[in-house]
């Protein structure tokens, strides 16, 4: 047989070692990929709820995330290695981050009433619009640009590594042009409301601006500690987000470099029309960056989430700049339905 056109199948087996989060519509896992000869590859499992796998919807919309998230191989956005059904149950397997979400980083400084570095915050969204600029670019193989949009980026769904680099996650409603939607079909409001552009919470056909609206709302509460847009009910959110004036953000951030706050103004705009792309707002922020005498980097990232998660904090290695903490014990595996399936 031709190499050129010959397969191979493959009989793999993942053994589940914790949960490590449960949503809405999927439960992740940390797992071990297990292959011949004592091979093994720590991942990370989202295996889509047995309720969610029963509504042709929610199942398209899962199978789209492995399908469309595939192929978006960049260091700033969580990698997806393989989809598949065992018995009707479906799962992703995808790149496991050793670190924190942003969410978390965002709770503990403002537990502790600390704000956190202007420059480093600045750093840190500036690697996310390094993933919206290329999902929102990417071209399939045929050199056709799929207009991919995220639609629900917000703390929750950026990750930190311990050694300093910043993933974005869970393209689980992300859309592109060439794709059916049924949220859209279904006339469903898909996303978390408090980050959803004004575009996007009213229901209409929505493009990359949603995003960096998103982005922008993002790094306003990693520089304040609070969220811009706060109401719970949906018809006062839909009066805030909507039809209110844009927040002054020199009222709300006083101390601020006024370079960030306009830069930021810009990309909450009410406005679609005057947001920067993902490409611009973020060299915008790194060019401000470069000119602190502290600029955000890997090296302060990673230096950061050592002194704020002492206990927690695995460095990736035994590097001379960082003290490494003593290892924590292994995860008790997760008996579950799961072992049945994935292995013991």
């Amino acid at each position: 047989m031709d190499d050129a056109v010959r397969s191979i199948e493959y009989h793999g087996q993942f053994r589940l070692l914790r949960r490590i989060a449960s949503g809405g519509m999927a439960t992740v896992y940390e797992a071990e990929q297990m292959g011949d000869r004592g091979f093994t590859k720590r991942v990370a499992l989202k295996v889509i709820h047995d309720k969610y796998a029963a509504q042709p919807e929610w199942l398209q919309l899962f199978i789209d995330e492995a399908k469309l998230s595939a192929n978006l191989v960049h260091g700033n956005i969580v990698q997806i290695y393989q989809f598949e059904e065992v018995d009707g149950q479906f799962f992703m397997a995808m790149e496991y981050i050793r670190g924190v979400t942003l969410r978390a980083l965002i709770d503990h400084h403002r537990a502790i009433g600390e704000p956190m570095l202007a420059p480093l915050a600045a750093y840190i969204v500036s690697r996310v619009c390094r993933a919206l600029d290329y999902a929102h670019n990417f071209v399939d193989d045929s050199g056709n640009r799929l207009y991919i949009v995220h639609r629900d980026v917000s703390p929750g769904n950026v990750l930190l590594t311990w050694d300093g680099q910043v993933k974005l996650a869970d393209f689980g409603i992300a859309k592109a042009r060439t794709m059916r939607d049924p949220a859209e079909e279904r006339r469903m409001t898909i996303g978390k409301k408090h980050y959803m552009s004004p575009q996007q919470i009213v229901g209409e056909n929505v493009d990359w601006r949603t995003d960096i609206f998103s982005t922008g709302v993002v790094l306003f509460e990693l520089l304040a500690l609070q969220q811009l847009f706060r109401e719970q009910e949906t018809e006062a959110a839909l009066d805030e987000v909507v039809i209110a004036p844009s927040p002054d953000l020199r009222d709300l951030l006083p101390d601020l470099d006024q370079s960030i706050t306009g830069l930021l103004s810009l990309a909450i705009a009410k406005d679609a029309m005057m947001r920067p792309n993902a490409a611009m707002f973020g060299m915008s922020l790194d060019e401000w960056c470069a000119k602190q005498k502290a600029p955000g980097s890997p090296e302060r990232l990673q230096a950061h989430l050592a002194k704020q998660f002492p206990t927690s904090y695995r460095p990736p290695s035994n590097t001379p700049r960082l003290e490494p903490h003593p290892q924590q014990p292994p995860p008790q595996k997760d008996k579950s339905v799961w072992s049945k399936v994935f292995g013991s």
